[in-house]
């Protein structure tokens, strides 16, 4: 595989992660907080009619990025299990007198054995999604991705 297109696909799978991991956070005074499914719903909607537009998608290409979408949705819930608190989780690393480091572990081996075994199914739709666009379509994903520089970053 020539080195771009690696690079891409990777810069790729990378926004639709950060795109997927935003989509179930929202914003208010106090931080940030779980949103509602029907909220996650909304915003998931609203994402898809937006690339939809700015890219000039037809339907198959519109159903592919919705199985992406699915599948990155699908990620998240087994990164973050409802009900869970990874704040709470990383606190109680620190809360007596040492370092828990087997609870780290675990947490750690959680959390990467989820992201396995979901990976290769969200690969697998990125790709496909990537795959079926136009080369002045993929043209616009890589200058967006360009745009994007982090956390924060505005510019």
């Amino acid at each position: 595989m020539r080195p771009w297109i690696k690079r891409t696909l990777i810069g790729l799978f990378g926004a639709t992660i950060l795109v997927g991991g935003l989509s179930a956070c929202g914003h208010h005074r106090g931080g940030m907080h779980q949103m509602s499914e029907e909220d996650s719903a909304k915003m998931r909607t609203r994402m898809l009619e937006r690339a939809g537009k700015e890219l000039n998608l037809d339907d198959a290409q519109k159903a592919r990025l919705a199985l992406l979408a699915d599948k990155l949705g699908e990620q998240r819930k087994a990164l973050l299990p409802q009900g869970s608190n990874p704040r709470a989780d990383m606190q109680a690393l620190v809360a007596g007198e040492k370092f828990d480091r087997e609870k780290a572990l675990a947490f750690v081996d959680a959390k990467t054995g989820a992201l396995k075994s979901k990976s290769p199914e969200v690969i697998a739709a990125a790709a496909d999604f990537y795959d079926s666009l136009k080369p002045e379509q993929q043209l616009k994903v890589r200058e967006f991705m360009a745009k994007r520089r982090g956390w924060g970053h505005r510019g």
